[in-house]
């Protein structure tokens, strides 16, 4: 197959570089990409959130398979132009896409459905939202609508914060349209999980798990952010909770998107808190996650195209997946200040000795320099540093043995990734 990957940041880097491996994968081609996909793919330069001219391109190249991997494109409506032309492409539609660009719809979705999750109200209104806030006290969930780049979600431990955050989105427009509208919810208690399960439309099949590090400092101090490091397997995940996450969650959700006739193909991401009562589901990803993608497709125990190809067709296998053996601990490595304001362009050094054979290093926020072989920071977050191991203490340490061989201005990483499961 010839496959095309939608996207330019690390998420995108470990799709290219894990489909690029495999036996039944004659080309990969990236758009935009980065410098560390074009070790392993074609950078293609390509509106990648007009559906014309994706469209366009897949016919003009003979691409087989078409991957989205960030969320913009699917609700660009560019997995819905190309199935419309007769192309098979991995990625909800738009409207189903809405599970994770309308946190009001998701939450709404999951409680005509039965889905476990966190009490909630809806509010157009800063007013009604104000409300809320003093319904629910501290803590409490203040949740920007729509797609806020991972930064529309505040955990508020006061009422005093959760009223700033439903200001800044509602009253001072910060997050732009995305929060016109916020979802107040109470705040769950327990360890957070990512769930992650391939789905054809009718059936879903899992593919691993990982755990997430959200906050921007040690200790889970800071903003949130887009992910500052990622392990997996999860250790908190055994196969009976995989059996109970299918049945409360992924299949409710199959069985109520097909009813509402927006069948869900693509990859269902379950951030979920386990609670007191059981599994709840945070929010809804309709793509990997990014670093999540970093640490769990390295340890894919099959080729992942055939899946994709499957799951687009509507057929994937019955049979579970083999287990995965090992553990990936992944190291965000950030712009100072991230993820607020910071100053991009600085020459990153060590990218040829930090990748080993143990160590892969996974582009995010980088960009060709002025010289041949030079790399520049462009973004928040700027590599995913992802070391290899038998167990979770061996891959951490070689992910720091990674970082410890990088350096840019102003790099900014948490220490204590994966530090409590080891």
């Amino acid at each position: 197959m010839k496959v095309l990957v939608l996207g330019g940041g690390g998420r995108e880097h470990a799709l290219a570089w894990k489909l690029q491996q495999e036996s039944g994968v004659r080309e990969v081609l990236c758009a935009p990409g980065n410098p560390g996909t074009a070790t392993c793919a074609r950078n293609v330069s390509l509106d990648i959130l007009s559906p014309a001219a994706v469209t366009a391109f897949v016919q003009a190249e003979g691409v087989d398979l078409t991957v989205v991997g960030p969320e913009q494109p699917l609700a660009a409506g560019v997995s819905d132009a190309l199935r419309a032309a007769g192309f098979a492409v991995f990625g909800p539609s738009q409207a189903a896409a809405r599970l994770e660009t309308s946190k009001a719809y998701s939450k709404a979705f999951m409680e005509r459905h039965g889905v476990p999750t966190a009490r909630a109200r809806i509010c157009d209104t800063a007013d009604q939202a104000d409300a809320a806030v003093a319904a629910f006290g501290a803590p409490v969930v203040v949740k920007a609508d729509g797609l806020a780049a991972g930064k529309g979600v505040t955990v508020a431990t006061t009422v005093e914060e959760a009223l700033a955050a439903v200001d800044a989105a509602m009253r001072q427009g910060s997050f732009g349209t995305a929060g016109s509208t916020v979802v107040i919810e109470e705040c769950l208690v327990g360890p957070e999980v990512s769930f992650f399960a391939l789905c054809d439309g009718t059936r879903g099949l899992p593919i691993g798990s990982a755990q997430d590090h959200k906050r921007a400092f040690d200790n889970d101090e800071g903003p949130n952010t887009g992910g500052m490091g990622a392990l997996a397997p999860s250790p908190l995940v055994d196969a009976a909770l995989v059996d109970g996450v299918m049945r409360t969650v992924v299949e409710p959700v199959l069985a109520g998107m097909r009813s509402e006739g927006t069948p869900f193909a693509g990859v269902l991401y379950c951030g979920l808190m386990l609670t007191a009562d059981g599994p709840k589901v945070i929010e809804f990803n309709v793509r990997f996650g990014d670093p999540e993608a970093q640490v769990v497709l390295p340890l894919l125990p099959v080729d992942l195209a055939p899946l994709l190809l499957a799951a687009s067709a509507g057929q994937l296998p019955t049979e579970p997946l083999p287990p995965p053996t090992g553990a990936r601990v992944g190291v965000v490595l950030a712009s100072g200040g991230y993820p607020g304001a910071m100053t991009t362009g600085f020459p990153i050094e060590g990218l040829d000795v930090a990748a080993a054979a143990d160590v892969t290093v996974f582009h995010a926020g980088t960009a060709r320099g002025a010289g041949p072989d030079e790399v520049v920071t462009s973004g928040g977050r700027v590599l995913t540093v992802v070391g290899e191991g038998p167990d979770l203490r061996t891959a951490r340490d070689r992910a720091y043995e990674g970082v410890a061989r990088i350096s840019f201005q102003d790099m900014q990483f948490r220490r204590d990734i994966a530090a409590k499961y080891v």
